[in-house]
C-alpha cells in the first residue's frame, strides 16, 4: 500500500507530525482491524491448543463435548 505522507516540521526541522488524505488513514485504519482479528484469532487458537494438550496429559475419565454442551 502506497500512501502520501506529509510531514510538518518545527522550526528546527524536527518532524512533530504526518499528515495524510483522509481516505487513506481509513485505509489504513481498516488494515490495522482486520490484522488485530487475526491476531486475536491466531490468539484464541493457540490458547485452544494449549488446553488440548492439557487435558491429553490429564488421567481419569475425559468429560464429552456433548456431555459438556447439555451441562451449560
Amino acid at each position: 500500500m502506497k500512501i502520501a505522507l506529509q510531514y510538518v516540521n518545527d522550526i528546527n526541522g524536527n518532524t512533530q507530525a504526518v499528515q495524510l488524505v483522509l481516505t487513506e488513514w481509513e485505509k489504513v485504519l481498516n488494515k490495522l482491524k482486520k490484522y488485530e482479528q487475526a491476531l486475536k484469532l491466531r490468539s484464541d487458537l493457540s490458547e485452544a491448543f494449549d488446553q488440548v494438550a492439557l487435558l491429553k496429559k490429564q488421567k481419569g475419565r475425559k468429560q464429552t463435548l456433548t456431555h459438556f454442551i447439555n451441562g451449560l
